[in-house]
């Protein structure tokens, strides 16, 4: 064996680098990106200048403001309502669905908004600056409120952002991170507040902030990171990028407010005479750079020797100009969350199928942030603060609270993209069984009680005003069930003096005149038989095996039988045939009857005649030698 080769330290280095990610190199693409390694925390410094810029571009930004209202519409709409599913419907559910709806027009402690207008509003400010607060306002007893409790949006710049591990009125072993008091576990035990908003110019002092238990107040943010207290502005990744995308729009306006001073110039060569205007024919007059002569469609003016005329050549518009606004926009978009169409309402060039996949993609992502933000952080949190004064006040019971807290949050129903096929398919999955008819009502943002109920009501009032339609046809207007027509009579017979019976019923006589036959034939030639098949019209009659019919009472007289040589004449006996009717179809199971008879080197034919209502005329029996 050789020696063992000592291996290349370069190729060994090199060998080390390329298995490492590209993005952790610090080569020549990579030597000027030295982002800082900052806490979740740490990252948010200068957090108030974040925030007064996404409000800027809000304000004075259509980009910003249709951000905004977007999210605003889709995720809140008319609001996101609680319904009572653990308790059984009855009055005091009712009751307590009406104590709810009355407290919801006095719910906001600025006497401006309901309930479901907080909502929009709570979005709106979560949005703009990254975060909001919400405070519990307790009221007396005797302020005239039915449940004494209100609710108070606080902007993001009443809590400062500061650290501090001693404070006055801070307790021992606590500490304030970020204006938010933390004990030693690092649970949440308070907000520090100013008394007022220090953007309003009032002294608002950091020796002057409350203390506010944190189950009085519900901060409501979209976590990002791991540990992370104060939330930033969904803008905040596209501030820098609106800013430049403004400063081009600013600067292609201005091009274009140049494009619009169109200038003509005349010029005059040295062998003019420069004190007669040649337009006028009379003295130039010079009143600082005015025109020497208007522009009028379709003239034609003569110029004098020496004389010429220049056109001013304004900068053009960019032909690109529209392509890079939307491409600049489609990334603008993207960060916020919202499908390009819905945030510009450009929906050139894109089919119906498209914008429906799009639209499915976003309302998946405006879910999320339903169930994870909104419903969460505020609505379940108002309503348990909302039972507990409910409590206080002799409202509801102890017994009940955990029920009427516990509620299930329906928010506003998405519209239908497509009027009919969307309907349509929902209906195929309840009628499949993939889902219940109470979930599409629910999807729709309705109770599914209540759409039961109001159906229940809508068809007692058709009925009682004779407006019913009864899709099958079996009950009328008033919603009495319908009578059977009266068959006609069509075949010409009267039914009092003639009904003929049904067809399983003569065929059961044929075979009981068949048998008679048999026994007859037997007795006369001394001869054990079998039974013999019975032939009508070249046709073999099924036998009645199952029978719902009442079975009707038949009176076959013992046929007269004559013997002539090796001819048996049967007479055509006497049917007393009584048929009791039934509303009910007889059910037959088909089957050949098993009808045979055998003679020794003989052949026996059999011939039956009816009248013209299928009456037994005759029956003959003739006995042949077999070829």
């Amino acid at each position: 064996m050789g020696r063992p080769r000592k291996p290349n330290p370069a190729a060994q280095k090199r060998l080390e680098v390329s298995n490492k990610y590209d993005a952790a190199g610090t080569g020549r693409r990579m030597k000027g990106w030295m982002p800082p390694s900052s806490g979740p925390n740490k990252a948010i410094t200068g957090l108030q200048n974040i925030r007064n810029r996404a409000r800027d571009v809000v304000r004075n930004d259509w980009s910003g403001e249709s951000a905004t209202q977007k999210w605003v519409t889709n995720l809140i709409g008319v609001g996101i309502t609680p319904r009572l599913k653990r308790l059984p419907s009855g009055p005091r559910k009712q009751e307590l669905i009406d104590l709810w709806d009355r407290w919801v027009q006095v719910a906001d402690a600025d006497g401006v908004l309901n309930f479901y207008g907080l909502q929009a509003l709570v979005v709106r400010a979560w949005l703009d600056s990254g975060e909001v607060f919400v405070r519990k306002r307790a009221r007396r007893l005797d302020s005239g409120m039915e449940v004494p409790m209100q609710v108070q949006l606080i902007e993001a710049e009443f809590v400062p952002v500061f650290d501090a591990d001693t404070w006055p009125g801070l307790p021992i072993g606590n500490k304030i991170r970020q204006g938010i008091e933390l004990d030693r576990r690092g649970q949440r035990v308070a907000y520090w507040m100013h008394r007022e908003h220090p953007g309003e110019g009032t002294l608002a002092g950091m020796q002057n902030l409350l203390r506010i238990p944190a189950s009085d107040v519900k901060h409501i943010y979209e976590v990002k990171r791991p540990g992370q207290l104060r939330g930033v502005s969904a803008l905040a990744s596209v501030l820098a990028r609106l800013r430049s995308i403004n400063d081009y729009d600013d600067a292609v306006l201005e091009r274009q407010k140049l494009a619009n001073l169109f200038a003509v110039f005349i010029t005059r060569g040295l062998g003019g005479d420069v004190d007669i205007d040649p337009l006028t024919n009379l003295p130039i007059e010079m009143s600082g750079g005015e025109p020497l002569a208007g522009l009028q469609p379709g003239i034609m003016q003569e110029l004098e020797y020496g004389q010429d005329v220049k056109f001013s050549n304004p900068p053009e518009a960019g032909t690109t100009y529209s392509d890079y606004m939307r491409t600049q926009h489609l990334g603008t978009s993207a960060a916020t969350g919202i499908p390009y169409e819905l945030f510009s309402g450009d929906i050139k060039e894109v089919s119906d199928r498209t914008l429906r996949v799009v639209i499915n993609e976003f309302r998946r992502f405006a879910e999320q942030r339903q169930w994870h933000t909104v419903i969460p952080m505020f609505c379940q949190p108002v309503r348990q603060w909302w039972t507990d004064a409910a409590v206080l006040a002799g409202l509801v019971s102890m017994a009940e609270a955990n029920d009427v807290a516990m509620v299930e949050w329906a928010p506003h129903g998405w519209a239908y993209i497509h009027p009919v096929q969307d309907p349509q398919g929902k209906a195929l999955e309840v009628e499949s069984g993939f889902r219940s008819r109470s979930s599409v009502i629910a999807e729709r943002g309705d109770d599914p009680d209540t759409v039961d109920a109001e159906r229940a009501a809508d068809l007692e009032r058709e009925k009682s005003m004779g407006l019913y339609a009864d899709p099958t046809g079996q009950l009328d207007a008033n919603g009495e069930p319908v009578e059977p027509p009266e068959q006609g009579d069509t075949d010409g017979i009267d039914d009092e003096e003639y009904a003929a019976p049904p067809n399983a019923e003569l065929l059961k006589q044929f075979a009981a005149l068949a048998q008679q036959m048999n026994a007859i034939q037997a007795a006369l030639m001394g001869q054990k038989s079998e039974p013999q098949q019975l032939v009508i019209n070249n046709h073999i009659p099924p036998t009645l095996v199952e029978n719902k019919v009442e079975t009707p009472v038949v009176n076959v007289a013992a046929p007269e039988v004559s013997v002539e040589g090796p001819t048996v004449n049967v007479a055509a006996p006497v049917i007393e045939n009584k048929v009791v009717p039934a509303e009910v179809q007889p059910v037959f199971n088909v089957a050949p009857a098993a009808v045979k008879l055998e003679l020794p080197a003989r052949k026996t034919e059999t011939t039956i005649e009816r009248d013209q209502y299928g009456n037994l005329v005759k029956a003959t029996q003739v006995e042949k030698d077999s070829e």
